[in-house]
């Protein structure tokens, strides 16, 4: 029953998740929006640290834990968010709900395990007005990146694994000003758009180490290299009626379309590392350092006179703990409790303005049946952003659900009887 419960949930994340784009922030301006993506539901509960291999999940931010994998995993998940946006000029809300992935991994051999996914990586979504006695100036956008992975892992020796991942990335951004003059007859509506394509890959490691009396460390790597994706822009310059009164547009007197020059969007190289120990599926603590080299950063097809990026650094703690992982008498003993921290510097700095990032998580890992299926809940409660200079600070409340389903047996395990 809490079984299929959990799985109507999480349809309804889906049924409106594809209807939504998934950051209402005005920081989505810039670059290819924000990132929706910080791990799987388990991994963000844990602060987004990606530091275990996991023989049951997916481990959709280091390729090597791929190797680690034992059974055939399907995984989805969706999230909603509540978000609360302050500023010297007001006040106001915002929610979203959006799918976080969608993917299916499968161990090959016992030292090989392969998947693949599509993960909605960025978004872009905001909408802000000014009006002032002769003019209004209305700015939107809409869009974001997707990614379709194809990632493994193997483990050539025990407790050692390498991996690695390559991603198709594509989607679409929309951008639009509307520029009403009050001595005008009619208004006046930029549109920029910028399809987005391209590879980027991920390369991984993991090593795990016994300590003795049950202890192991863990310990991992990535590195993905610099690469640039493609930007083919086109704008459309349009002279329409404007209603003030709705903030919308009523019709368009005339339309002139334009070819951009296409542009590119540098990925810098990012590297993590990270570190922890425990008991396996007793507890676990760790923490990981990622660093971008951000300042390569381009943005799309118009410049950005306040905008300007640099390096960025992101800092993560987290880590579970299983009262009894083998109880047959208590459900509560056999479920994962999952803990953690965040701190990013995104690297984009508006008006001399760090944007900055963090969030405090707290999750639930739920076994499904007699078998190693799994729901999990997050629930994390964040800021993002700065009251200085005028700018907007957010605090946002996330809610976070996965379905991790597997069979009780390797794909690749004959029957032994027919």
């Amino acid at each position: 029953m809490i079984k299929r419960i959990l799985i109507v949930v999480l349809i309804g994340f889906t049924v409106s998740g594809w209807a939504q784009e998934g950051n209402t922030s005005p920081y989505s301006f810039y670059g290819l929006g924000l990132s929706n993506f910080k791990g799987s539901v388990e991994n963000q509960a844990m602060g987004g640290i990606s530091i275990l291999g996991d023989s049951i999940h997916t481990n959709f931010r280091n390729p090597a834990a791929f190797g680690a994998l034992k059974l055939t995993n399907f995984a989805i998940a969706g999230s909603h968010t509540e978000t609360s946006l302050t500023s010297d000029e007001g006040s106001g809300s915002t929610t979203a709900t959006t799918i976080d992935y969608l993917s299916l991994s499968f161990p090959v051999s016992r030292k090989l395990g392969v998947g693949f996914g599509l993960i909605p990586q960025t978004s872009v979504d905001y909408a802000n007005i000014e009006v002032s006695e002769e003019q209004i100036n209305q700015y939107s956008g809409r869009g974001g990146v997707n990614r379709a992975f194809l990632a493994a892992g193997l483990e050539p020796f025990k407790g050692f694994r390498i991996g690695a991942e390559a991603s198709y990335n594509f989607g679409s951004i929309r951008n639009e000003i509307i520029q009403a003059d009050a001595n005008q007859q009619y208004a006046v509506r930029e549109i920029d758009r910028s399809d987005v394509s391209g590879f980027t890959y991920n390369l991984g490691l993991q090593y795990e180490q016994n300590l003795g009396r049950g202890y192991q460390l863990h310990t991992s790597a990535t590195f993905q290299p610099e690469t640039a994706l493609t930007l083919e822009n086109d704008r459309s310059l349009q002279s329409v009626i404007y209603s003030a009164a709705d903030r919308s547009v009523a019709g368009v007197v005339e339309s002139q379309d334009f070819r951009l020059a296409d542009t590119e969007m540098i990925m810098p190289n990012t590297y993590s590392v990270g570190l922890g120990t425990g008991k396996r599926n007793v507890w676990f603590a760790g923490g990981q350092v990622e660093f971008a080299e951000t300042s390569k950063s381009t943005n799309r097809s118009f410049t950005l006179n306040d905008a300007s990026y640099q390096d960025s650094y992101k800092y993560r703690l987290g880590g579970y703990f299983i009262p009894d992982y083998n109880s047959i008498t208590s459900y509560f003993s056999r479920v994962t409790y999952r803990l953690g921290a965040r701190y990013e510097e995104s690297g984009l700095y508006i008006q001399n303005e760090s944007i900055d990032e963090f969030g405090i998580s707290f999750g639930l890992g739920l076994p499904l049946g007699r078998g190693f299926s799994n729901a999990n809940l997050t629930f994390e409660y964040g800021q993002r952003g700065t009251n200085n200079a005028g700018l907007v600070k957010e605090d946002f409340f996330k809610v976070g659900l996965s379905l991790s389903l597997n069979p009780l047996r390797p794909w690749f395990v004959p029957n032994k009887y027919n």
